[in-house]
C-alpha cells in the first residue's frame, strides 16, 4: 500500500505508472467518474452527451504531483476530449503528398 506522499515522489522521479496503478487512483478514478455521472464534462458543456471514460488532470499530472488526487483537479471525459486536451500524446502520421500528376 502507497502513501500519497511515496506516490506523488514517484510522479516526480518519472513514475507515473506506479501512481495509475495505485489503488489510491483506481478509488479516486472511480469516485471522479460517480461524481460527475459517468458523463463526459466537456460534451456536457455542450449541450451533448457523451459517456466519460477517463479522468482528467486539469493541471497536469507531471507538472503538479501534489495536486493528484485533488477533486477539484479531476474531470471526466469521453476519450474524443480527453485526446482534444492532450493533442501531444496523439500519434501524427505525415504522409507525402505529391502535387504533380503523374501519369504514364
Amino acid at each position: 500500500m502507497h502513501t500519497i506522499e511515496q506516490l506523488v515522489d514517484s510522479i516526480k522521479s518519472g513514475n507515473e505508472i506506479a501512481f495509475y496503478k495505485s489503488m489510491v487512483w483506481l478509488r479516486k478514478r472511480k469516485q471522479i467518474l460517480k461524481r460527475d455521472n459517468y458523463e463526459c464534462q466537456h460534451c456536457k458543456l455542450k449541450g451533448m452527451y457523451s459517456k466519460a471514460e477517463t479522468v482528467h488532470h486539469i493541471k497536469h499530472l507531471k507538472d503538479y504531483p501534489e495536486l493528484a488526487i485533488e477533486d477539484n483537479n479531476l474531470i471526466s471525459l469521453c476519450n474524443v476530449c480527453h485526446n482534444i486536451v492532450h493533442p501531444e500524446k496523439l500519434k501524427i502520421i505525415k504522409k507525402e503528398i505529391v502535387s504533380e500528376e503523374r501519369w504514364e
